[in-house]
């Protein structure tokens, strides 16, 4: 336990950037933390680590680290960090030891959406931006969606890939945030995830953008795991 305020660290997942958590940032700011953004570049996972590893090499005392969608795999392999004492997954994939992104969807529930991921070009993938809006940012005005689907970051083949060595849930408390409308990440298993890695859990009814549309949630959430470390 610490009784020092953790830094916050935010990580982005694919198709977008860091920008996205930007009222996320500013409600924890007025909060009283400090506040870390990954600008993780989604080319492969390894990269993506070390990205975030070198974010928190520059801060002193205990990290929430947290990810979004494609960010939960790279918080799960980074959160090993010594500095990292809590995580967070905002919708996100929470693979354990020996899986990959790749390898959590390969199998969807019956019934759950298909995202609609295009066939892959040198190496990146992208969302069919006339589908972007339903399918990841669906409770967002038409303008957001359209700008984020037009601004996309190319998600490398390697960081839907990348396998994780050691899954950071095991050894440190987690907590997840459920998007129950969410049509990217099906929820049935967003909730299979978090109960494998004794996350405590809420749910909110937001899309694959909830960190957007209600980043006032995803601050209570971690705040709560934030207060976790610093409560005697």
């Amino acid at each position: 336990m610490s009784t020092k305020s953790p830094t916050i660290a935010l990580v982005h997942g694919g198709f977008v950037d860091g920008s996205g958590w930007q009222a996320v940032h500013d409600l924890l700011r007025t909060d009283g933390y400090n506040v870390a953004v990954v600008q993780n570049p989604t080319l492969s996972l390894e990269g993506d680590v070390a990205a975030t590893h070198h974010v928190l090499d520059d801060y002193d005392g205990p990290v929430v680290l947290v990810g979004h969608s494609y960010g939960g795999a790279v918080i799960t392999e980074a959160g090993t960090h010594p500095q990292v004492e809590a995580l967070v997954y905002v919708t996100a994939f929470a693979p354990d030891q020996g899986e990959s992104v790749q390898t959590l969807i390969a199998d969807p529930p019956p019934g759950a959406p298909v995202p609609p991921i295009l066939p892959p070009r040198n190496g990146f993938l992208a969302l069919d931006r006339e589908k972007f809006a339903d399918s990841f940012a669906g409770d967002l005005k038409p303008d957001q969606a359209t700008f984020m689907a037009n601004s996309q970051v190319p998600w490398g083949l390697e960081a839907l890939g990348g396998v994780v060595s050691t899954a950071a849930w095991r050894s440190k408390p987690s907590w997840y945030l459920v998007a129950t409308d969410d049509r990217m990440i099906p929820p049935p298993a967003q909730r299979a995830m978090a109960e494998r890695a004794g996350a405590q859990v809420v749910e909110v009814p937001g899309s694959h953008s909830v960190y957007l549309s209600q980043p006032q949630a995803v601050v209570d959430l971690i705040r709560t795991a934030a207060e976790s470390l610093t409560r005697a």
